[in-house]
């Protein structure tokens, strides 16, 4: 189902550039006590996930965007407003985001969702009985819709949120290599390359040696280092296989996608249509909001941040019902 949005921009900032820059460059990271958690991976490696501490109410677990962290103010906000709202918020850092290079030559991509799945097992088998949601950003977004259409018979999760996805990664990687946005993949592209230098040993390792200095934009950099260290014939392949469009229709977790058309990193005809949803999907449009923006409010001394009010409403709505169904069918049991 596609849906309206009652998201309005804030008049000062309704252009789709300064609705995504502004909120995720000038905006002042919170103070929030943090504990992390080092998982180790069954091939070798490792991820980290940064728990919020004090709560004990349903598990939500963020999945970032491209080259993300928890110092992405939309990550540390969402913690933050998560453990406001009395839920445990947890950000599973893709390989290598944490701030530590990890082990291996592969790292993560678009469509890489084994280290989230590792994580949501592990979990429930820790606490099998406990709520859990995820919320995805970006190519977050896109990783965790694909795994929700991979794993359509199963219901590890409670519900769904995914933002900004890029659902069709070929057209999103030219979207990004035109006029403005360019600048966002010029921003990008340098931080995957210093990722990528010091890793240079394990690529020459593996018996890959990519010529760095001719990567240009993320076609260039799929092809040379995306598509070889994580087994696609090359960047077709990995954007063919790995966009989450294909598996909308699939996913019977309630879930909810939060996009604005004018996204720059990609352009209206990415946006699903509605015969590739699934009846548990639901695809909230807005003309505006950017990419990970939607910034709202009166006064420009004092913005609204509506992607963090919306996200925690639909959590507490989707946590609410399913409280209350659990509870009118122990009624019943107890009744009978």
């Amino acid at each position: 189902m596609i849906i309206t949005s009652r998201f309005s921009p804030a008049w000062w900032l309704r252009n789709r550039h300064l609705q995504t820059i502004v909120p995720n460059t000038f905006r002042p990271l919170p103070r929030q006590e943090i504990r992390r958690e080092r998982i180790e991976l069954p091939d070798g490696d490792f991820v980290d996930a940064d728990w919020t501490t004090g709560m004990e109410g349903p598990i939500v677990i963020l999945l970032h965007g491209l080259e993300g962290s928890r110092k992405s103010r939309y990550a540390a906000w969402t913690l933050k407003r998560l453990h406001d709202a009395g839920y445990r918020g947890v950000l599973l850092h893709f390989r290598g985001c944490s701030g530590e290079v990890n082990r291996k030559a592969s790292g993560y991509h678009s469509g890489h969702t084994a280290d989230f799945d590792y994580f949501l097992r592990r979990l429930r088998s820790y606490e099998p009985h406990a709520r859990i949601a995820a919320v995805g950003y970006s190519l977050g977004g896109n990783a965790l819709l694909k795994w929700l259409g991979e794993h359509r018979s199963e219901h590890l999760l409670q519900t769904a949120v995914a933002v900004s996805v890029p659902f069709r990664l070929e057209q999103c990687a030219m979207a990004i290599n035109r006029g403005f946005a360019r600048v966002y993949q010029a921003h990008l592209l340098r931080r995957m390359l210093r990722t990528a230098r010091k890793k240079l040993h394990l690529f020459h390792d593996a018996g890959h040696k990519p010529d760095l200095d001719a990567i240009r934009c993320f076609s260039d950099f799929d092809e040379a280092l995306t598509a070889p260290l994580h087994g696609f014939r090359n960047a077709s392949d990995y954007y063919a296989r790995a966009s989450s469009a294909q598996f909308l229709r699939h996913i019977t977790t309630p879930t909810l996608i939060i996009h604005a058309v004018d996204d720059p990193f990609m352009t209206p005809d990415t946006v699903p249509r509605e015969e590739e949803l699934s009846p548990a999907v639901t695809l909230e449009l807005s003309e505006r909001g950017g990419h990970v923006g939607f910034v709202a409010g009166r006064r420009p001394w004092r913005p609204e941040y509506w992607l963090e009010d919306r996200v925690i409403a639909h959590l507490n709505a989707q946590f609410a019902d399913k409280t209350a169904h659990a509870a009118a069918n122990r009624v019943s049991v107890e009744t009978v």
